[in-house]
């Protein structure tokens, strides 16, 4: 109620400044009062005190000495010279208040009577020092200190000060009036059926004045919307009355609940028709209210009102209002559509971030796969979305287990012409082969390679190869990978030959892998022997171990250093009589060779057991 009187006195002073006139003496610190700076004129009011402050404040029976008023006065920075000094202590040695420290506290009766001393001796650059300190303190010009001062401004011929002092005053009596006339207002809308009563009141007021006490009215009603709507219907029925924005922003700040949402609503159609705008601490305390309720609908209707006005709301609740309708109960997919086009419509352009943020309120809610879907929307709502962001879609809609859906989406979007990123693909063919989906992960495959060519694809036809592998078809890989080796030109990567090796060779699959040593020798890559030495060393035989080594061979036969490999391993674990027999089928030059005979002689069977032992 106190925050209500003192805004009733700071709306009610641009009327009444207007209706002095307006001088400014020369060299005085108190400056004219002008009707659209209304902090000048709390001084001119009176005061709005607290019960603590007022609890500290009263007429002292026991004067306190010169020293002391001195010295406060000092504190105030209001030192004065000798003779000055001399009049108004004269005068405040009689009249003045303490606080319960004991020190002097010039009270309301304290100033103007230093007042009238300073005004009825002329000495006018004090007399407004004075009035200045008031301003600071919640003092106001009394009617005694304003009759006896102007009295003698008039006889010393002072127009400028007579002028000002009359301003001064006139605000404070209007306020008087103001407080009068909104006190009475607010008791006859406590009364059940207070309209034929309300609208005699109105009558009786002005319209410079009603159109001051309209918003404080509301304020102090903000708890009733039922009486604020009864005010503001009484209000709007006087024609020769304009209602300012700042009323009507008002009763939005009160209308802005659920109980009112259809009053609210017909009060932003008539602010919009009267050309009136929402403020921003409107927009944002209604739209924080309406997000508390998931009124999502109503926060759009908002945001697009204040959109359209030179107060724009802070950038960052677009993405807010985004996520807010995509964490909703239900997804409103056109209301997405709608926001975006407000925003892009005002000149403003959507980063791929905010989709980003978009995605993340979809994955925390379960809906990521429908991410395609918001996308969709918020293009249609002007978002132009690049490949990076189509990536994305396709990424979220694997993860949301709609790998068949990811693949058409990309499909899609590469024929209307966006190129996405190799990764994206990849991630799908991993997507599909981990999913054991073998089929659509190979027909996405083959649609990447026939996009991307053979020689970028390495990582995802390891993927796909990885797929087939843990399914145990690998037969199905190793037709899978002469087709693409040999058709579609596809170069796998060193790892992938490796990793199709082992699994060979341990799956039983022997011969199947002596396949990949030439493909892989073609594309550069050095052999990878070590899981076949170790085959051999346990379980490999003669024609194992020759059809390894023709399949090494360069021309007719490997280098010498294979066989030189083969020979060791088999002769440490043991089996010379394997050994033997491949080296009676190796070619003369190796079978002549010095350092194979010196081996088989130095790892004779009984210093191979030796080395076994």
């Amino acid at each position: 109620m106190r925050n209500a009187w003192r805004n009733l006195s700071l709306r009610s002073l641009p009327w009444i400044a207007s209706r002095g006139p307006r001088v400014s003496p020369p060299n005085l610190l108190v400056k004219v009062p002008e009707p659209k700076n209304p902090s000048f004129l709390l001084p001119f009011v009176g005061r709005i005190r607290s019960p603590s402050y007022l609890a500290i404040r009263w007429f002292s029976s026991d004067p306190a000495g010169s020293d002391e008023i001195k010295a406060e006065l000092e504190s105030l920075d209001l030192s004065f010279d000798r003779e000055t000094m001399d009049l108004v202590l004269r005068d405040l040695k009689c009249v003045h208040s303490a606080s319960e420290d004991g020190r002097v506290k010039l009270n309301s009766e304290s100033y103007n009577r230093m007042l009238q001393t300073l005004g009825n001796n002329g000495r006018s650059e004090e007399f407004w020092r004075v009035v200045g300190t008031m301003r600071k303190k919640g003092f106001g010009i009394s009617k005694a200190t304003y009759l006896s001062v102007s009295k003698s401004f008039r006889e010393e011929k002072m127009e400028k000060d007579v002028n000002l002092l009359n301003e001064a005053y006139s605000l404070c009596t209007g306020r008087n009036e103001a407080e009068t006339a909104c006190r009475e207002i607010c008791k006859i809308l406590r009364e059940e059926e207070p309209g034929e009563i309300l609208q005699k009141k109105l009558d009786d007021i002005d319209d410079s004045l009603l159109s001051e006490l309209v918003g404080v009215v509301l304020e102090l009603t903000s708890q009733h919307p039922e009486k604020s709507l009864l005010l503001m219907e009484q209000v709007e029925k006087r024609s020769s009355l304009k209602i300012d924005g700042g009323v009507y922003n008002a009763m939005a700040r009160i209308l802005g609940r659920k109980d009112c949402i259809n009053e609210f609503q017909d009060l932003l159609r008539k602010m919009r028709d009267q050309g009136h705008e929402l403020e921003l601490k409107t927009y944002i305390k209604v739209s924080h209210w309406f997000h508390q309720r998931k009124m999502i609908a109503e926060v759009a209707d908002l945001y697009e009102f204040a959109m359209s006005g030179t107060v724009k709301p802070p950038p960052q609740d677009f993405l807010f209002l985004l996520k807010k309708i995509v964490l909703s109960k239900d997804l409103d997919l056109d209301l997405i559509t709608r926001v975006v086009r407000i925003f892009v419509e005002d000149g403003n352009s959507i980063k791929r971030s905010v989709f980003g943020g978009v995605l993340k309120s979809l994955r925390s809610v379960g809906r990521l796969g429908e991410c395609d879907k918001v996308l969709t929307a918020m293009e249609q709502g002007g978002f132009a979305a690049d490949s990076s962001v189509h990536d994305r879609v396709v990424i979220g809609l694997c993860d949301a287990g709609r790998s068949d859906g990811a693949f058409k989406y990309l499909d899609n979007i590469e024929n209307e012409g966006y190129s996405l990123d190799v990764k994206t693909w990849t991630y799908l063919v991993k997507k599909h082969s981990v999913a054991g989906e073998l089929e659509q992960a190979l027909s996405c495959f083959k649609v990447m390679t026939e996009r991307r060519g053979g020689e970028n694809v390495g990582c995802a036809f390891e993927e796909l190869m990885k797929g087939y592998c843990q399914k145990d078809k690998i037969k199905d890989a190793h037709k899978v990978l002469n087709e693409m080796v040999t058709k579609r030109n596809v170069q796998p990567w060193h790892s992938t030959y490796k990793f199709l090796i082992e699994m060979f060779i341990n799956q039983g699959y022997l011969k199947e892998s002596f396949s990949l040593l030439e493909p892989m020798k073609s594309h550069g890559f050095p052999p990878y022997i070590d899981p076949y030495i170790s085959y051999m060393s346990k379980w490999g035989t003669v024609d194992d171990a020759m059809g390894f080594l023709k399949a090494m061979t360069v021309k007719e036969f490997p280098s010498r250093t294979v066989f030189m490999r083969v020979f060791e391993t088999l002769l440490k674990a043991g089996r010379h009589d394997v050994a033997h027999g491949i080296l009676s089928k190796s070619p003369g030059s190796v079978r002549n060779h010095a350092d194979v005979l010196d081996l088989f002689y130095s790892m004779k069977p009984d210093d191979a057991s030796a080395v076994i032992a």
